[in-house]
C-alpha cells in the first residue's frame, strides 16, 4: 500500500479537486469520509487534506504521480513507510474498538466511509470503516506499531481472534 499526506496550497482548493477528479476520477471528501476509485482512496482527514492511499498495480507508482499532477495546487508527502495498516473485521469488532477508541461507533452514528482521526490507547490513529460487516482500516504511526498491537490483542483476547496477511 502506497500513502501520502495531501495538503491543497492556499487559495487552490478547487483547483487541487478538479486535479484528483481529473486523474483518477475521485470526487474529494468536504468531511471525514473517503472516496475511492478502483485501488485509490481518498481520505478526507481535515480542511482541505486527505489521506490519498493506493493498492495494487496502482501502488507502484502512486505518490510520485501524486506529486507531479498536483505540484502547484498541492504539497504532497509520501507516508507510505510511516504507517502501521490493518484491517479488523468480525462479529465483535466493535466491541474491541470501544475499549480504546472515543468514538461511536454505533451502526447509526459512524457508516460505512467514514473516517475519524482519534487516538487509541493514547496513539494517534486513523480509523476508516469499509463496509458494513463491519470492516474498520485502522492506520497508526509505525513508530508505534509495538504499543499498538499490544493494545488490540489485550483488548481482542476474551473475543477470541485470528491474525492474517492480505
Amino acid at each position: 500500500m502506497a500513502a501520502a499526506s495531501v495538503i491543497a496550497r492556499r487559495g487552490k482548493a478547487d483547483a487541487c479537486a478538479a486535479a484528483i477528479t481529473a486523474h483518477y476520477g475521485v470526487t474529494l471528501p468536504t468531511g471525514p469520509r473517503r472516496a475511492a476509485s478502483g485501488d485509490v482512496v481518498f481520505a478526507g482527514v481535515g480542511p482541505w487534506r486527505w489521506i490519498a492511499t493506493a493498492e495494487g498495480a496502482d501502488a507502484a507508482e502512486f505518490v510520485a504521480q501524486l506529486r507531479e499532477r498536483l505540484v502547484f495546487v498541492a504539497a504532497v508527502t509520501d507516508q507510505s513507510d510511516a504507517r502501521l495498516v490493518v484491517r479488523l473485521r468480525g462479529p465483535r469488532v466493535r466491541d474491541v474498538l470501544a475499549k480504546g477508541v472515543p468514538v461511536d461507533l454505533h451502526p447509526r452514528a459512524f457508516k460505512a466511509g467514514d473516517v475519524a482521526t482519534t487516538l487509541v490507547a493514547h496513539i494517534g490513529v486513523q480509523i476508516d470503516m469499509l463496509d458494513d460487516g463491519p470492516t474498520y482500516l485502522i492506520a497508526a504511526p509505525r513508530s508505534m506499531a509495538g504499543s499498538f498491537w499490544s493494545w488490540l490483542t489485550a483488548s481482542a483476547a476474551e473475543f477470541g481472534y485470528d491474525v492474517s496477511r492480505s
